[in-house]
């Protein structure tokens, strides 16, 4: 397998229609390969079955599993920033708890539709400095986002802003990834209700 940032790298950036659609088949298989199999054994024969593609043209586009799941992993994150942007882009409600639940909800829909992937890329994805730098900023951004909203909002009783904006993150995003992606599952519907509660509750009793 081949190692350093390089590996981790897509060998070809499609600039065809065709070659972006073979492109999309092996990212859908390899999506397909990992939840079923886990990564260990979602080896790229067996993506490449699935893609329906040879061997050879799988490697024409990534040198490795280990960069298919990086880019797996870099698209889960580009469909939360988007999701979040337009979020944000529309017209915010009075109320801090319906703002919160806005931000769980739109969590949880980014990790509901397949536990068994996530579970994948966030557990065993490798670790590329671009990756984890586009994790650092999307969190940046949150918690950006979620001090300036604590310190305008009148219904907010923290007293300190900024540590609260970084455990509402951290809070929102490791529940929700714990609990929607173990095994054992919570129904998302009553985990967005009793994190929206117990988040509200901490923000406005003071």
């Amino acid at each position: 397998m081949t190692s350093g940032r390089r590996g981790l790298q897509p060998r070809k950036q499609p600039r065809q229609a065709r070659a972006e659609l073979t492109r999309q088949r092996i990212l859908a298989a390899a999506a397909h390969v990992f939840a079923e199999y886990g990564y260990a054994a979602g080896t790229t024969n067996r993506i490449a079955e699935q893609a329906r593609i040879s061997i050879g043209s799988l490697y024409q586009y990534y040198p490795n599993k280990d960069a298919i799941l990086v880019e797996l992993a870099a698209r889960h994150l580009d469909a939360g920033e988007a999701a979040t942007r337009h979020r944000l882009d529309e017209e915010e409600p009075e109320s801090l708890e319906e703002i919160i639940r806005g931000i769980v909800r739109t969590v949880i829909e980014n990790h509901v539709d397949d536990p068994q992937l996530l579970r994948v890329m966030f557990e065993q994805a490798p670790r590329s400095p671009e990756l984890l730098e586009r994790v650092a900023q999307h969190e940046r951004e949150r918690i950006d986002y979620t001090r300036e909203l604590l310190e305008r909002h009148p219904e907010s009783r923290v007293e300190d802003t900024d540590v609260a904006a970084r455990l509402i993150v951290a809070s929102v995003e490791l529940l929700i990834h714990q609990l929607i992606a173990s095994p054992h599952s919570v129904d998302p519907t009553r985990l967005e209700n009793e994190l929206v509660a117990m988040i509200t509750r901490y923000l406005t009793l003071g």
